[in-house]
């Protein structure tokens, strides 16, 4: 078992609720969206027929979201900590409504619009309404790899990163992947900082490249390997640099965007191999679809 500072990691709950889903400009169409010649739903309110373990290429859907969207609405600065201290296999709880009581667990982080994506199953998803309010234990902020220093981990639940099934060998962490993408196709966000919130974009106007690499079988949840990547504490190419990100909104017909990644590890030293498995994905590793 990869060592961690586990022991030394606070738990601490965040707040926040749905953030309904509406047009970009404000108005009763997506102006945007039928300027590039596409009639699309955007992100936000509740996902019932689109979650991890599902295909998020080809939807008409403009950045769309799986399962639940979320953020904190009382301020910028809680929802600051709602995004940040957040991370990808955190227990989520309902605490108002019909769902009251139920739990799921996080799924993604959504820069930009700042929304944090949660796991619900079926029925609870039914339960809830845009009103509802979710609470979040945080665990995972500060989260490092005791034996592996120049490997940094980024808004990852040190309980998903045990069930990964990542191997050691040589000195390196060799992980499960889906997907490797070169880092060419890597666009909007990059150059962001900091990298322990939100995503950046894979740029999928390249069809023929997108074939390539095999894009067009992508999933929400899906584990993938950024080549020559550095997320360390902001997001640049840097030959050599390995990240390791979900996926975690779907494509877009916007050029410089795609399908987003919220990164889990990076090294900007050559510490980390991807192995492809089609299994490498959070609706898997979490128990909740079967994609043996």
């Amino acid at each position: 078992m990869i060592r961690t500072n586990i022991d030394l990691l606070p738990m601490i709950g965040v707040q926040g609720e749905v953030d309904p889903c509406m047009t970009p400009d404000g108005g009763e169409f997506n102006a945007d969206n039928f300027r590039i010649g596409q009639d699309t739903v955007t992100m936000g309110g509740i996902t019932y027929n689109f979650n991890i373990g599902d295909p998020c290429m080809g939807l008409r859907g403009e950045h769309l979201e799986p399962g639940v969207t979320s953020r904190n609405h009382s301020n910028p600065a809680a929802n600051g900590a709602y995004n940040t201290y957040s991370c990808i296999g955190n227990t989520v709880k309902v605490v108002s409504g019909d769902a009251k009581g139920k739990t799921g667990f996080v799924t993604g982080k959504h820069g930009g619009p700042e929304h944090l994506m949660l796991y619900f199953d079926p029925e609870t998803r039914e339960q809830l309404t845009c009103d509802d309010k979710f609470l979040v234990k945080t665990w995972g902020f500060g989260l490092t790899l005791t034996d592996y220093p120049d490997i940094l981990a980024r808004n990852l639940d040190p309980e998903l990163l045990h069930k990964m099934g990542i191997e050691e060998k040589d000195g390196k962490l060799i992980v499960p992947v889906t997907h490797k993408i070169p880092s060419c196709m890597m666009g909007s966000g990059k150059g962001y900082t900091p990298t322990v919130r939100g995503d950046y974009d894979i740029m999928t106007s390249d069809k023929e490249l997108v074939k390539k690499v095999g894009l067009d079988t992508l999933r929400y949840g899906d584990i993938v390997l950024l080549e020559n990547q550095d997320n360390t504490y902001g997001r640049a190419h840097c030959g050599g640099a390995v990240s390791i990100g979900v996926i975690i909104h779907g494509d877009t017909y916007r050029p410089g965007h795609g399908p987003g990644v919220t990164i889990l590890l990076t090294s900007r030293k050559p510490l980390i191999e991807g192995k492809i498995d089609k299994r490498a994905n959070i609706a898997h590793w979490l128990g909740v679809k079967d994609l043996s």
